[in-house]
């Protein structure tokens, strides 16, 4: 009794060829498997961080929030977001209160997360959050929409004449 050999054209469906990669420059994005390891670093940086900063004693950084960080491939720099929406303080001044506390901050990092490097931090402000709020802005500022016109269709009324009941036969 012989089987049949069937020969599968599998990884070329999910796959990318021998010898090719799918990988492009920023660390991953777009290659065949579902969680790059730059992501999960990316979201273990921010838990850290934002740990690390609820733990800090400055009042210029009471209502800072790390919406991100962005780590690049070979994790020597990383790039933190932070969003200072329900702060009075200037936005230069919550950089420049991050940046006294970088240090502290690497530190957590290279305490809870392992790395070969621990990556240099830099702060900006999320540009996400920035462009969420001018949008706002501007849908606040349309003028109401008018209601809208149905222009109903008028139709004739006709005379109903009364139907005699048929006679019976």
């Amino acid at each position: 009794m012989t089987f049949p050999v069937v020969a599968f054209e599998w990884q070329n469906e999910w796959m990318p060829p021998r010898g090719k990669s799918s990988r492009n420059s920023r660390g991953g994005v777009g290659s065949a498997r579902p969680y790059q390891r730059t992501v999960r670093v990316n979201e273990s940086l921010r838990q850290v961080i934002a740990e690390t900063l609820e733990d800090l004693d400055d009042d210029r950084l009471n209502m800072v929030t790390i919406t991100g960080v962005d780590v690049d491939p070979d994790f020597r720099h990383g790039v933190v977001f932070f969003s200072a929406i329900f702060t009075t303080v200037p936005q230069n001044e919550v950089v420049e209160a991050l940046e006294e506390n970088r240090i502290r901050m690497q530190a957590a990092v290279g305490r809870e997360v392992r790395l070969k490097r621990t990556p240099l931090l830099t702060f900006k402000p999320d540009p996400a959050i920035d462009e969420g709020q001018r949008i706002d802005a501007i849908i606040k500022n349309l003028p109401p929409k008018a209601p809208e016109v149905v222009e109903a269709e008028v139709t004739e009324t006709t005379e109903t004449a009364e139907i005699e009941p048929a006679a019976e036969a």
